[in-house]
């Protein structure tokens, strides 16, 4: 086997450093099969359980996964292989980065500011006092509420807080890349729970939580599906985890005020662990890397108790720029124009007979064929989409098309280059 002539060792770390290194290298691509444990103890002349101990470190660092007789692979975006952008031709419209619209981003202010010593507030009070009215708004308990870095930060520090590698998580399927990805990275098990426009089936769910030990929920603007809860699926939801009150739910609220959507949480007062993200990426610009987290009692002192060993604080430079731009009334009219351009593309493409999700956020999700295909073929004619296959565990191939900076008058465009694709030779005309 060709991978054999990039691994080397003589120890379990050895072997493991070898596998990394090919990794980082670019030699072992994501999904190429290691090495049976048998056929590479050979190999090295070491014995099995030196390999199989190698093999079992690659797992917890979130490198390899172990799929039972098929073996062991690379990870899918293995949190060691750095990504490769490849930039996109000139003549290309670009929908599949995910991006909000900088157009329809707040101007950042000019601050008149002091210096912050060690010693001082870990956080600005005025946003504290404005995330606090925002939770509440929403039905949330904001009792608790830190600033981290980020709605990945956030999740990531609470799930280091409370879970263990090997412990199970419910998520949404599809569901993000990047939470697919930390759950790897934390040595967790992904459990998928199918999703609806109204979000979690709620048979899917019941039958995940039995062995779960933590639930990661969008409850509006789920990328990449749009899925958001309606009032009925949430009270269903609510009342099926019940049965579990210590069963840690964490609600990912990234797009927050341009969602487009209402925000219907899933957390009721019974809940022992609990945590709200709410981001301000997409609303006032990925760059302020700064999210306000809503928590139980217990997770918020974890949480701000290991942020004071490690990043100490948020920059309170990023959190003024947060409290000044809250303030302003932009994100309210970029929700509108958000959903303006979603419902555009959605209306083109059911003239055209082309089923596809976006209840909310900044994304469509369109059941294809075959993702790869359709994926080049739109490329050619000038489009760029996100290949679902990050996004999916059991769920059908698709393609997520970021709505975001798509006016609606070229949405009809879009909708016909996707008809022809899906249907070459037919006419595809649309109302």
């Amino acid at each position: 086997m060709v991978v054999q002539t990039y691994l080397s060792g003589d120890s379990s770390v050895n072997i493991a450093v070898s596998v990394e290194s090919a990794v980082a290298a670019g030699k072992l691509a994501s999904g190429e099969l290691l090495p049976t444990v048998r056929a590479l103890a050979t190999h090295l002349r070491v014995s099995p359980a030196t390999v199989a101990a190698a093999y079992r470190v690659l797992r917890d660092r979130g490198i390899v996964v172990a799929d039972g007789r098929r073996g062991t692979r690379i990870r899918p975006a293995s949190p060691i292989a750095s990504p490769r952008a490849v930039p996109l031709p000139d003549d290309v419209v670009d929908l599949a980065s995910g991006n909000p619209d900088a157009a329809l981003l707040p101007r950042l202010p000019a601050l008149d500011l002091s210096q912050r010593l060690y010693g001082d507030e870990l956080n600005d009070p005025r946003l504290i006092e404005l995330a606090r009215e925002q939770f509440r708004a929403d039905r949330v308990d904001a009792a608790h509420v830190s600033v981290v870095g980020g709605a990945m930060d956030g999740i990531e520090r609470v799930l280091r807080e409370h879970l263990r590698a090997g412990d199970r998580v419910a998520v949404e399927d599809p569901c993000f890349t990047g939470i697919l990805d930390l759950l790897n990275a934390l040595s967790l098990t992904a459990v998928p729970v199918p999703v609806d426009d109204e979000g979690l089936l709620p048979s899917s769910l019941r039958a995940a939580i039995r062995s779960a030990h933590a639930l990661i929920v969008t409850p509006r603007a789920q990328n990449p599906t749009g899925a958001a809860h309606s009032p009925r699926r949430a009270r269903e939801l609510r009342t099926l985890l019940a049965s579990r009150p210590e069963l840690l739910v964490i609600e990912d609220d990234h797009a927050g005020a341009v969602a487009g959507a209402p925000y219907l949480s899933l957390i009721d007062r019974h809940r022992e662990r609990w945590a709200v993200v709410r981001s301000v990426s997409k609303s006032l610009g990925p760059d302020l890397r700064v999210a306000l987290l809503a928590s139980d009692a217990h997770t918020h002192a974890r949480v701000e108790g290991r942020q004071t060993l490690s990043v100490r604080w948020v920059s309170h430079i990023l959190q003024h720029l947060v409290v000044a731009m809250w303030r302003d009334r932009t994100p309210a009219r970029a929700g509108r124009t958000y959903t303006d351009r979603r419902t555009a593309l959605l209306r083109e493409l059911a003239a055209r007979g082309i089923p596809a999700h976006g209840a909310s956020g900044l994304n469509v999700w369109i059941p294809v064929p075959e993702e790869s295909a359709t994926v080049q073929a739109l490329l050619h004619a000038g489009w760029a989409v996100k290949a679902g296959e990050r996004y999916r565990i059991a769920a059908p191939p698709a393609i997520r098309v970021t709505t975001a900076a798509l006016p609606p008058a070229q949405a009809a465009r879009f909708a016909e280059a996707l008809a022809r694709v899906l249907r070459p030779g037919a006419r595809t005309g649309g109302a």
